[in-house]
């Protein structure tokens, strides 16, 4: 599809050119991080005297020039609140707006961009979900199935649904390895079961889970199935008709693109049935004070003037995305991921958690007779950011008989010379104690 640039707004012409413009051109096939690393500002700067690495990217990705230069471009010569306006900067950022509702939809494969509503987050489309769609077709006696390795944001807002309409909310349980107990799953689902919330990919462990089997399963019971995506859509291409999701969610910021924005994919007939969540401007078709029409999904979704700057950098962030060969970007990481697993396999006391056969380049370890904020301090000296803590995780940790552990993620920017660096950090650590 063509989509507007939106860093053509820099220059005058751009009213006429702007609905010729096209995303960025498809790059050569195959792929190394050092063809994309100078997309990158910040991968060249230093931290306490070393060349930053950074290995924080399950909790952020950098973001690229283009995505940088989108922003400065809206906010420098195009402005405008949206939808509303019949002015000129008004009708360019609607339709660039728009465009990037079209663009998500492409992204995930989704049938229409009526079919995305733009939210916060992850964490934001959630919530919205068990709000409005959980508040209408939850009730005592009902089941939702929530995995143990999941996200925080994917488990307290259908406990704090689940109290407040009597459903119950049953964990399903993990492997040793940290995959999700497929036969205990299967177990579980029943008549009662509404509603099954599973992550693509996990935060904590890399476990990819099969989304696709398990949404299957569930709707020979009639559930609906709402998969987690902030983890997946950077790392592998997502197909939501082909997982046959009822929702999906994702983060722009773990995708390149800014914080505070992100997406939640639904199926029509459900986004049609779904009450709004919150109400004002732009979610209206007519208001008196003895009744109001609410306007179509998504925009009835949609209350208040939304994050357009940030939607301008997810279109960005998409295109920038697309431009590059996906497959090839997923064989290069499961390479780099391999590589990581044996060179840290040399840190004597270090203990990998989760070794799931399914996974993205997300470790998380602990190192013996360190703690893990110990563990992240001394590699921060040496330029390299990690995580460390519960990773908004705790039961998937409780699961190892853990609180608390080390993460280092890897993107499609890492190098195997930054594994190395990280390699020869920890090794320094465990030969200074």
């Amino acid at each position: 599809m063509t989509t507007p640039d939106v860093t053509a707004w820099q220059t005058p012409t751009a009213g006429e050119q702007r609905a010729a413009a096209q995303p960025y051109p498809i790059r050569p096939r195959g792929f190394t991080a050092e063809s994309v690393r100078p997309d990158f500002p910040v991968l060249h700067r230093t931290v306490n005297g070393h060349p930053l690495v950074w290995l924080d990217n399950a909790a952020t990705t950098q973001k690229p020039r283009q995505v940088i230069e989108a922003l400065a471009a809206y906010y420098g010569a195009a402005n405008s609140n949206i939808h509303r306006g019949a002015h000129t900067m008004a009708r360019e950022a609607t339709e660039a707006y728009e465009a990037g509702r079209a663009a998500v939809a492409d992204f995930l494969g989704a049938p229409s961009p009526d079919g995305v509503v733009f939210v916060r987050g992850t964490t934001e489309a959630v919530n919205l979900v068990a709000q409005t769609w959980g508040r209408a077709n939850l009730g005592p006696g009902d089941d939702i199935l929530v995995p143990v390795l999941e996200h925080h944001s994917d488990i307290v807002p259908w406990q704090m649904i689940a109290k407040e309409t009597r459903a119950r909310l049953v964990p399903v349980p993990l492997t040793p390895d940290g995959e999700i107990d497929q036969d205990a799953y299967a177990d579980l689902l029943s008549s009662r079961t509404q509603l099954v919330a599973v992550s693509h990919a996990s935060n904590v462990l890399g476990t990819v889970p099969p989304v696709k089997e398990m949404a299957a399963l569930a709707h020979r019971y009639g559930a609906k199935v709402l998969v987690d995506g902030a983890q997946a859509v950077a790392h592998f291409p997502v197909d939501v008709q082909d997982l046959n999701a009822d929702f999906y969610a994702f983060s722009g910021h773990k995708l390149f693109a800014p914080t505070g924005i992100g997406a939640l994919y639904a199926k029509p007939e459900l986004l049609a049935g779904m009450a709004p969540w919150q109400g004002g401007g732009n979610m209206i078709e007519s208001v008196d004070f003895g009744k109001t029409t609410f306007a179509a999904a998504p925009h009835k979704l949609e209350a208040g003037t939304g994050h357009i700057s940030g939607v301008m950098g997810l279109l960005a962030a998409v295109n920038w995305l697309t431009s590059l060969d996906r497959e090839a970007v997923a064989a290069y990481e499961e390479g780099l991921m391999a590589y990581a697993l044996q060179a840290l396999a040399t840190v004597p006391g270090l203990e990998l958690i989760g070794s799931a056969a399914d996974r993205i380049a997300v470790l998380t370890f602990t190192l013996a007779g360190q703690d893990p904020a110990t563990v992240a301090g001394w590699l921060d000296r040496d330029g390299i950011a990690v995580r460390a803590g519960h990773h908004c995780a705790q039961p998937a940790l409780a699961h190892y008989g853990l609180e608390s552990a080390a993460r280092a993620s890897l993107a499609l920017y890492n190098t195997s010379d930054e594994v190395d660096r990280l390699v020869a950090s920890l090794r320094r650590l465990q030969q200074s104690a």
